[in-house]
């Protein structure tokens, strides 16, 4: 009986017991938190669909839920969009112009954000230059480009990759002036050379900065396209919904703020939980 109870009570035992309880107390957080999630968007739905069956506001200004979500449907189906597109081809174009926009200004911030964070004679001449560039808004360089560049395709591409470029640049070269003396003292004590310098300690000490600019600039990027579509496009998400306002297709309208939030939220969680993976090993708090 007493080996019984003490092979009971042995730390092994304990100790896959309290993992046990670990572990469930994790999913029941984890729950928690998304049913605390889910609870504002459902009482808006439910917000919604009251106003739309008592016609708070007239049905043509604002569908039903359901109206809303048949018309989702119908546009991946249905070619009644201009051009005979669907949904899902002016959903690509949007994703296109944003990956080609991403690509062309992640490239130009991260080359100048090393040329302004390695050279102390490129911030005296460059760094306060593009402080006074990165203030101005990037709407308000399309009357400027249309000029030299037209409505054409090149113009969304351009005035996106401006978009993208600030926030790379900035996170770039911070990250590489925020590099802590004592990781760069042990290059010079392993006497490195500066390639060396620059791919064993540099890079991997600005990274997680680096990531953070791409991610905001992959958001600045989707935030951006937007509003060039709305106002020179005639194909995408932006697009369709000043088409779609224009002749009052208001469900046309919804389907698109709502496909372009929760696309927006996807690609902020996943950019998210990269930069979370690169902010594991944080040279800094050495």
């Amino acid at each position: 009986m007493n080996t019984q109870i003490l092979s009971f009570y042995s730390p092994a035992t304990v100790l896959a017991g309290k993992a046990w309880r670990q572990a469930l107390a994790r999913v029941v957080n984890a729950v928690s938190r998304f049913a605390l999630a889910l609870s504002f968007p459902l009482a808006l739905l439910g917000l919604w669909q009251l106003a739309h069956a008592l016609e708070w506001v007239p049905a043509q200004i604002l569908p039903g839920p359901s109206q809303t979500w048949q018309t989702f449907w119908d546009l991946f189906r249905e070619d009644t969009l201009p051009e005979g597109k669907l949904l899902s081809d002016h959903l690509s174009i949007s994703l296109a112009r944003v990956a080609w926009s991403v690509l062309a200004g992640a490239l130009a911030g991260l080359l100048l954000g090393f040329v302004i964070g390695l050279s102390p004679r490129a911030r005296v001449y460059l760094r306060p230059s593009f402080e006074v560039f990165a203030q101005f808004p990037v709407i308000g360089w399309i009357p400027l480009l249309m000029l030299f560049l037209g409505i054409d395709e090149a113009l969304k591409i351009v005035t996106i990759s401006f978009a993208v470029a600030v926030p790379v640049l900035v996170n770039t070269y911070k990250g590489l002036l925020g590099i802590p003396p004592s990781l760069l003292e042990v290059g010079r004590v392993y006497e490195f050379d500066r390639w060396q310098a620059l791919t064993r300690i540099v890079i991997p000490a600005a990274l997680p900065s680096i990531f953070s600019g791409l991610r905001q600039g992959t958001m600045q990027a989707w935030l951006s396209l937007i509003f060039v579509e709305l106002l020179a496009s005639s194909e995408g998400l932006g697009f369709l919904m000043i088409w779609a306002r224009q002749l009052m297709y208001m469900d046309i309208v919804f389907v698109c703020i709502i496909a372009i939030g929760v696309i927006g939220y996807l690609l902020d969680w996943t950019l998210r939980q990269v930069e979370s993976y690169f902010n594991a090993w944080n040279p800094r708090g050495l």
